[in-house]
């Protein structure tokens, strides 16, 4: 994944990630505040030779020490030294002290850094007294080499221990710091890790990634879509109305040298918006004042007579198996050149029918008459009807409902066009989520004409924009 990935995966996961260090903030902070405090006395020492009378000796002395200082370290942790202070301030298990204290010696030094750790500030002090008077008497003991002869190694208390009564744990900041850091790092792997197994098809960017068709057109959402389907018809500025114009200039075109006259449009699954995107396409079409036929070809479901309000007693059906005439079943919609096909009664065999001979003939005849002939079809994958309708059409569109099928889904329904030997025209992508865009992307923005009412609300606008301005100041 390169960095323009990375910050996608962050735009869209956005709340993951926030969440994840909000809960790791809390659990850091509620982990402060639980920890029991503890506070720190250090006390120094100072190693030296007894005997340094020259140069060469001191040389000696100063590297013989060094050396030493390395294993002193480590012996004041030992019961030979905590031992006597354990009895000499009464504490039970001299075990503990082993915990409570730490031995440094910063290098090429022959310091010795040892610092005590308890609840109390005033009982890690005594401690680190005892610890300055016990240790350079154990060390002299340790180094000497006879009764008569004292030991050649000389430990000195340079800094004695002081009360400190700022604790050194916990760290609020940097026990919120960590926290917050471990948060976002969490969060950002959750992130990648649902983006990574969420195989929704979601955005355009996801069609693309999908299939070489172009995708010819992207339907914003609209929470007020089932109570009117028909947004070209019903508010024609809308943001929606445009996208359907939009979708109906890409598909013209798309090939100029081989227009596709009859159409077919279908979905992967139910649900995903075929039915409305049909209805207002062919709408868009009419508009532009080319002439269309709109067939029901869904005869499982049908839904468009129901989205125009046609009354649907007679259909395609009809026609195939020779019932009535092709020019009895044509109701025309609207004030353009728009003639809409019912399904007609629904037979026992769709999918023959809808591939049948007599099919094929009908969509010739019409598309000899109309501009363009616009098939709604029933989805892919369920029943085989569209990819049927796809063998004797021009071309076929595909529409995906954003969040609503996955990649595998949408593979599939293209698959079974191409088995077929379907012209894929292109896909649609709808039910797009609306974004905040910049102020020059007026693709999700409606761009309405201008009334007197509307100009008079722009002028109050700003005429109080002004006086804001003014104020300010």
């Amino acid at each position: 994944m390169d960095l323009a990935s990375y910050l996608r995966v962050v735009r869209k996961r956005w709340r993951i990630i926030v969440a994840s260090a909000l809960v790791m903030l809390c659990a850091a902070a509620l982990l402060t505040l639980l920890t029991p405090k503890k506070y720190e006395s250090t006390v120094q020492f100072f190693v030296s030779t007894a005997d340094s009378s020259t140069n060469a000796q001191l040389a000696q002395g100063g590297t013989f020490t060094q050396q030493r200082v390395k294993s002193y370290t480590e012996l004041i942790a030992t019961p030979k030294v905590l031992d006597p202070i354990a009895q000499r301030l009464n504490i039970e298990d001299p075990s503990e002290l082993s915990s409570q204290i730490t031995a440094t010696a910063p290098p090429d030094t022959v310091l010795i850094e040892a610092a005590v750790t308890d609840r109390s500030p005033e009982r890690a002090n005594q401690i680190a007294r005892a610890l300055g008077q016990q240790f350079p008497q154990t060390i002299s003991e340790i180094e000497r080499v006879s009764e008569t002869q004292p030991s050649p190694i000389k430990v000195t208390t340079v800094r004695e221990p002081t009360v400190d009564t700022t604790p050194v744990s916990p760290r609020p900041a940097r026990n919120l710091a960590l926290g917050l850091i471990l948060g976002l790092l969490i969060g950002l792997g959750l992130a990648l890790l649902r983006d990574r197994l969420d195989n929704r098809v979601r955005t355009k960017e996801d069609l693309e990634a999908l299939t070489e068709s172009p995708v010819i057109g992207v339907i914003p959402f609209d929470s007020a879509a089932p109570e009117h389907p028909l947004i070209v018809r019903s508010d024609a500025h809308s943001s929606r109305s445009e996208a359907f114009r939009s979708l109906r200039t890409n598909l013209q075109f798309l090939d100029a040298a081989n227009h596709p006259r009859s159409i077919v449009v279908t979905s992967s699954l139910a649900g995903e918006g075929k039915s409305t995107t049909t209805a207002n396409l062919a709408l868009a079409i009419a508009e532009s004042g080319a002439s269309v036929c709109l067939i029901e070809g869904d005869l499982r479901r049908p839904r468009l007579l129901q989205y125009l309000g046609l009354e649907g007693g007679v259909g395609i059906t009809d026609v195939l198996i020779e019932r009535v005439d092709l020019a009895d079943v044509l109701q025309p919609y609207g004030e353009h050149q728009l003639a809409v096909i019912g399904a007609g009664a629904i037979p026992p065999n769709p999918s023959e029918l809808l591939g049948s001979q007599a099919m094929r003939d009908t969509i010739a005849r019409l598309a000899e008459r109309f501009t363009y002939v616009i098939i709604d079809a029933p989805p892919l994958l369920p029943v085989t009807d569209a990819a049927v309708l796809g063998a004797l059409t021009d071309g076929v569109i595909l529409i995906s409902g954003s969040s609503l099928v996955t990649d595998d889904q949408v593979d599939t329904a293209l698959d079974s066009l191409e088995q077929v030997n379907a012209n894929v025209l292109g896909v649609v992508l709808n039910r797009a989520p609306r974004k905040k865009r910049s102020a020059y992307d007026y693709r999700y923005y409606d761009y309405r004409p201008q009334t007197e009412d509307t100009k008079e609300r722009s002028r109050r606008r700003r005429s109080r924009a002004t006086a804001d301005a003014g104020s300010g100041s």
